[in-house]
Order: structure tokens, then C-alpha cells, then sequence
């Protein structure tokens, strides 16, 4: 909460002293807040059934929601926006949280299966990302049974998100070879890198504070350019770069290192908690690459996800129930 406080308190400086717009901010923080609040009390309560019907409501979400959906107002000529990657993402990661919380084969089996209608979706609405991510969460969880330690596994996922944004940084700044620059842009198309190049570029003016939240598509030649205009840079790391300066980059890196470590300390079991952490690791990998977190579904998903996967589960009593045993890592934190 505190870190969540620093990110709104920031924002709100930057626009004082930019005349910036942090409206934007302060609903992703309180969505953030909610869901993980949403989660705490959900997955205490229901840990297997709270999971399993908020990965029902984002393949919904989806199928239901024209502007998560494919389109060309949202994918022209950046691709897709992102967000229905990133929801049916955290919909797979739900799925399998659930499946490691169920007490029977049958119903774990179901679950997995719904996951995998998650990267089926995703391969049905043309979204590459997706099925990329949406498999990767599936074959993570499935993995993250047989881990006896969660430290390493948290450990590794810290290390692959901060590879990706130090990636996505690379590119922006010219620092990698010409050749692997031109190969990485024609997937992530030259505009995009365009953009990110732009919010470099605006960064270097303040970059403590930034050129103010909300004002980069003012700011950009090349986000005022585009057909249609969005006024985003579609990185997440970058547009805080060039709107809140380096502390707001640090901000959001804090953030995301403290939902790892709690889940480390989670008392649920090592495969919920590893299985939520891929599954928000690849959500900042979208993220990364795209305007995902613009979209409030993703910003609360996230939470939930994050609340589910650190709740202290409870018994019909109401006194706090002991976590299953599924690996030695936790059998060793118990008797710890």
C-alpha cells in the first residue's frame, strides 16, 4: 500500500509541476488496489472457485467486449493493443492457480483445460502474443510442480522480466547491433520502435520529473502521426520514463519486485505461487511491448490474480488453514 500510495503521490507531483493529466494513473493504482483486495478476500474464502470464475469472466471478457477484441482501430499499425493478450494471460494463469488449489484429479484436469481455451482463444482472435504467453503460463505451472525451492523459480522470473525491459530499452537506445535491431523491429514494427525512440527522447528533458503524466501524445511528432492517434508510446517502462521521469520507472519496478516477493512468502503452496508469478511476469513482458496496462480489466485482473495467489486460505472455523504440502521447498518453510 505504501508503494502504491509513493506511485500515486508521484504522479500527482509530475503533473503539478508539468500541468500534466495523472487521472490515468490514479485509476490504474486504485484498480490495482481493489483487485488485490478483491483477491485477499476471495481466495481466502474460495480458493479454488474465485480463481476459476475470474478466468470464465476474462475469456468472456473477451469474447463479449468488441474493444478487446481484434480490430482495426485498436490494431492498425501497431498490432494489437495488447489488452486481449494480457487478459486472456492472466485468464490462463487464474485457470491454473485453480487447478493447483483443487483437491480432486477431475476438477484439476478441467481447469487446465480452461487454460488452454485461453491460448485456444487467443489463436482464434489472431493474437500471436497470446498464444505465446498463454502457453507459457500453462507449461510454467505445470512445471512449477516439481520445484522444491519457489526462491529459485522467483528469482528467475525477476531475472526474464528485467531481460525483457532491459531489451526493450536496447532497441529504443540504438544500443544493440544494426542487424539485430532491424530483425526485432519488423515484429515489433517500426513505428512502435519509432515511439519508443520519441519517449527516450522526452525523457532526456527532465529526467527526474518527466514531461508529465498523460502528455507524451502531445509531446511525440510521432504518436501525433499515427492513424489513429492514441498518445501512447506502448511500452509501460517507457511512457513512465518519459512522463514521470526515473522515479516513476523505479516506482513501478518496486511495485513489481514486492508482488514477487510476497508471493515468495505466500502460504499458499509453491505451484499457486509460482504459477501467479509466471503468470505476472508475462504480463509485464506484454506490457513491455504494448499499451496493456491502459486498459482497467488488466490493471484489476493483475490484482486479483496477486491477491489470490497470497491469501491465507481458511477453514469453515474461520482460524487460518495450513497450506497443502506439495513440495519439499514447502514442507521445509512449515517446519521453519
Amino acid at each position: 500500500m505504501l508503494l502504491l500510495g509513493a506511485c500515486s503521490a508521484w504522479s500527482l507531483i509530475t503533473a503539478g509541476a508539468h500541468d500534466g493529466r495523472p487521472e490515468g494513473v490514479l485509476l490504474a493504482v486504485l484498480a490495482v488496489a481493489a483487485g488485490c483486495a478483491a483477491g485477499r478476500i476471495c481466495g481466502a474464502l474460495l480458493p479454488v472457485a474465485a480463481p476459476g470464475a475470474a478466468a470464465v469472466a476474462g475469456l468472456g471478457l473477451v469474447a463479449t467486449t468488441p474493444g478487446l477484441a481484434a480490430s482495426p482501430q485498436i490494431s492498425a499499425p501497431l498490432g494489437h493493443a495488447g489488452a486481449t493478450s494480457a487478459v486472456l494471460t492472466l485468464s490462463a494463469g487464474a485457470a491454473c492457480c485453480a487447478a493447483w488449489a483443487a483437491g480432486t484429479p477431475r476438477v484439476r484436469l478441467a481447469l487446465r483445460l480452461l487454460a488452454a481455451a485461453a491460448a485456444l482463444t487467443a489463436a482464434a482472435v489472431g493474437s500471436v502474443t497470446g498464444v505465446i504467453a498463454c502457453t507459457a503460463v500453462l507449461l510454467s505451472s505445470l512445471a512449477a510442480g516439481r520445484m522444491r525451492h519457489r526462491g529459485l523459480g522467483v528469482a528467475g522470473l525477476a531475472v526474464a522480466a528485467a531481460g525483457v525491459t532491459g531489451a526493450v530499452w536496447a532497441v529504443a537506445s540504438r544500443a544493440l547491433p544494426e542487424g539485430l535491431t532491424t530483425a526485432l523491429e519488423s515484429p515489433l514494427t517500426p513505428h512502435r520502435v519509432l515511439l519508443w525512440r520519441d519517449a527516450l527522447g522526452l525523457a532526456m528533458h527532465d529526467a527526474v520529473l518527466g514531461v508529465g503524466p498523460g502528455r507524451f501524445g502531445d509531446l511525440s511528432a510521432v504518436a501525433a502521426g499515427a492513424l489513429p492517434p492514441d498518445g501512447k508510446p506502448h511500452s509501460a517502462p517507457l511512457q513512465l520514463v518519459a512522463e514521470q521521469g526515473v522515479v516513476g520507472v523505479a516506482l513501478l519496478a518496486a511495485v513489481f519486485g514486492w508482488v514477487l516477493f510476497a508471493l515468495w512468502r505466500s502460504p499458499r503452496s509453491t505451484p499457486v505461487a509460482l504459477t501467479a508469478g509466471a503468470t505476472l511476469t508475462a504480463l509485464a513482458a506484454i506490457a513491455s511491448v504494448g499499451n496493456a496496462l491502459s486498459f482497467t480489466a488488466v490493471s484489476v485482473g493483475a490484482g486479483l490474480l496477486a491477491g489470490v495467489a497470497t491469501a491465507r486460505p481458511l477453514t469453515d472455523g474461520g482460524a487460518a488453514a495450513v497450506p497443502a504440502v506439495r513440495t519439499r521447498g514447502d514442507r521445509d518453510r512449515l517446519v521453519g
